[in-house]
């Protein structure tokens, strides 16, 4: 296996890049696209993002390599330097990429739209029945127009995180309804002198994933087929009771936090509560990290109107280059790295997979807490594919849906921002068609 470890700055791989596109235009591997898990040979060239999932993925590779003959060139780079890559590499016709690890709810509708994902009906089609293909959660998040063109690697969910002796001190249960969350907050703020009710992202377009599990909570979602529905009733309730959480209850500042400020305050035992990605759990009860490691609980979202409904998603997913010359050992490489064995080996260091039957195995969720592993569970059954809105435009997406937020925590008209935020939706999603 070679592996090339690279976490650059963007301006110094954009230009790499542009240079090894013009002067690379052979990969050698011609001879290689024959290649199955039965042992093919050939090579494969494999770029992974810098994540716990790979770190363990790494260390396996050899194995594959032993049982296939294949050889496995693999490239990380910094999540910030992923799309650089591709962007720059796919556009260019370059061969050297054949399996890409991708954020699909991110990228894949852009990468589809531009050609340059293959779609894997037909490899799913005609896989190993080991391989299961309705075993994966999430399958939605990962199909386009064009077809399935991803599969899910590492999932997570939106949780409530909570401090069990505040709860305990205040004779209060887990709060299930967003109205149960409010007054929660409320009451333990109202008592303790140096601890905020709830935290959570509150910055403009970082915040609208953790704000998902509101709206879906209330029955909206960003729009009906081509149609926006950010004017509902249903999101209506969702943001005030997201934004008002954060304005009433929350830290100072709040307009300018992400996950990682956000977190902190929760880590520095100043908050009751703290929703966001379930991913985040380990630095929420790291020594190192967390003052309050030893009393931090895990509930499923609470719900408004339609009952809890927190997003679960594919955060990473592999997929395969529509230009690769290598798509069979790209296949092998793929149907081997999301494996029910690998899943399980990987899920037992502490990375949450995308496979049902490894979460049904009690060994499969033994790396995690108990109470946390049964959360993810009932999350994911319950659980939104999506926690953004699903189009080519994520990030201008985004910017406009998390406007309503700010309006709320800044104490602007509600209504305006919502009937400005529906018309700028409603425009890139006609841009879209």
């Amino acid at each position: 296996m070679k592996v090339s470890r690279k976490i650059v700055t963007a301006a110094v791989l954009t230009s790499t890049l542009v240079l090894g596109a013009c002067g690379g235009g052979d990969s050698g591997s011609g001879d290689a696209a024959g290649g199955d898990s039965s042992g093919g040979g050939g090579e494969v060239f494999v770029t992974l993002s810098n994540h716990p999932w790979t770190n363990v993925i790494e260390e396996k590779i050899p194995d594959f390599e032993e049982q296939t003959g294949i050889d496995v060139q693999v490239t990380v780079l910094g999540e910030d330097q992923l799309s650089d890559q591709y962007n720059v590499k796919l556009n260019a016709g370059a061969t050297d990429v054949d399996v890409m690890m991708l954020r699909p709810l991110q990228e894949a509708k852009l990468f589809s739209s531009n050609g340059w994902l293959l779609p894997l009906d037909d490899q799913i089609e005609g896989a190993s029945e080991e391989f299961n293909w309705d075993d994966f959660q999430a399958q939605n998040a990962v199909t386009t127009e064009e077809g399935i063109v991803a599969v899910p690697i590492v999932v997570e969910q939106e949780i409530l995180y909570y401090r069990t002796d505040l709860l305990d001190a205040a004779g209060l249960e887990v709060p299930t309804t967003f109205e149960e969350l409010r007054a929660a907050a409320e009451t333990i703020q109202n008592e303790n002198e140096d601890v905020y009710g709830f935290v959570a992202r509150g910055q403009r377009a970082a915040a609208v994933t953790q704000f998902s599990s509101f709206l879906y909570g209330e029955g909206g979602d960003w729009n009906d087929g081509d149609t926006a529905t950010i004017d509902t009733p249903e999101a209506k309730a969702a943001y005030e009771s997201y934004g008002g959480l954060l304005r009433d209850f929350g830290p100072p500042g709040v307009t300018n936090m992400s996950w990682k400020e956000a977190s902190a305050i929760f880590q520095q035992g100043q908050a009751a509560f703290y929703t966001d990605a379930s991913v985040f759990y380990n630095n929420m009860i790291d020594p190192e990290q967390s003052r309050v490691g030893d009393m931090v609980g895990y509930a499923q979202m609470p719900g408004g109107d339609a009952g809890s409904k927190p997003y679960s998603i594919p955060s990473w997913g592999l997929g395969i280059n529509n230009g690769s010359e290598n798509v069979e050992n790209a296949w092998a490489f793929i149907e081997w790295a999301t494996s029910p064995e690998m899943t399980k080996e990987i899920q037992l260091e502490g990375v949450a997979g995308a496979r049902n039957s490894v979460w049904e195995d009690p060994e499969g969720t033994s790396a995690f807490p108990e109470q946390l592993a049964d959360v993810l569970i009932s999350s994911a059954e319950a659980g939104v594919d999506h926690d953004r809105p699903v189009v080519v435009e994520v990030g201008r997406a985004r910017d406009i849906v998390g406007a309503p937020i700010i309006a709320v925590l800044e104490g602007q008209d509600l209504d305006s921002a919502l009937e400005q935020a529906q018309s700028e939706y409603q425009a890139l999603l006609d841009d879209e068609q």
